[in-house]
């Protein structure tokens, strides 16, 4: 009977590691595992509009909106697979990307060169116009309070954790009275317009956006954080090596930036978040 037991134990684990090893060895890449389930799984935090944000009179997946949800959808109509969005928090996104929990990150993703050590960063699709970039959200009595980063010192200022405004407020903002953190732009927004922040480091065109949607706060007047040129465009992040999808997300990428129906995207839902109020 033992040595019974203990050739079926035998069986059992030679089964169990054979079937393990099939599995691991069935896709070459991650590419081929989307296209054989079917599904894309895109991450994104949707408190950025107008690249993704939530329309509260829509339900499920279709209250989930913007430039970047079209441009997931875009991405798995051409791969010939369902979309599927998970909304996370920023830094969730990043993580469960970068883990290959989730095939993309599509959330208005800017370069930085810890992002790109940690994951595959795809072309970009869109870049900043000589009118945006990155400075800094006040509520509307101080948009002349701080021009330049030395007359920051005594601010409050709040950004998103994760961030590329994370980084150039630490980078080029010599002191301030004290750095605090949210999850997303909108609770960064809110706080200023609260009186719990003095300055929202943010992207100057969302910051406006949100503006133009929300009186009492505006964007500082003659400031702008200084940008490396060669980090501009909006990406898409996926799990490091897997250069076969990154390469099929670029030829997308490509034709959408060509055909210039990204920008028409961005332009369209700037407007629909602005009908929301958003």
């Amino acid at each position: 009977m033992k040595k019974l037991i203990a050739l079926l134990l035998t069986f059992i684990l030679t089964f169990s590691f054979t079937a393990c090893s099939s599995e691991k060895a069935e896709y070459a890449n991650r590419l081929e595992e989307i296209k054989s389930r079917g599904v894309i799984t895109v991450a994104t935090e949707p408190y950025f509009a107008p690249n993704e944000f939530i329309d509260p009179s829509k339900e499920g997946d279709a209250q989930y909106v913007g430039a970047d949800i079209e441009l997931a959808q875009y991405i798995a109509d051409s791969l010939g697979v369902k979309l599927q969005i998970v909304p996370l928090e920023f830094t969730a996104v990043l993580s469960s990307v970068a883990e290959g929990k989730y095939d993309l990150a599509i959330s208005a993703l800017a370069y930085k060169p810890d992002r790109a050590e940690a994951m595959n960063l795809s072309k970009g699709y869109y870049f900043n116009e000589d009118t945006e970039g990155y400075g800094m959200l006040c509520r509307s009595e101080d948009v002349d309070k701080y021009p330049t980063a030395a007359d920051m010192k005594d601010a409050v200022i709040v950004v998103q954790a994760g961030s590329l405004q994370q980084d150039y407020v630490f980078d080029q903002v010599p002191e301030c009275k004290e750095i605090k953190y949210v999850s997303s732009m909108t609770d960064a927004f809110l706080m200023v317009q609260e009186n719990k922040a003095d300055l929202a480091a943010c992207f100057i065109g969302n910051g406006r956006l949100y503006a133009q949607a929300n009186p009492g706060v505006d964007i500082v007047n003659g400031f702008k954080f200084e940008e490396n040129k060669e980090w501009g465009g909006t990406r898409i992040g996926m799990k490091k090596g897997e250069d076969e999808l990154t390469d099929a997300i670029n030829a997308i990428i490509d034709e959408v930036v060509a055909s210039g129906v990204y920008a028409q995207w961005y332009d369209q839902y700037a407007a629909y978040a602005k009908s929301l109020g958003l």
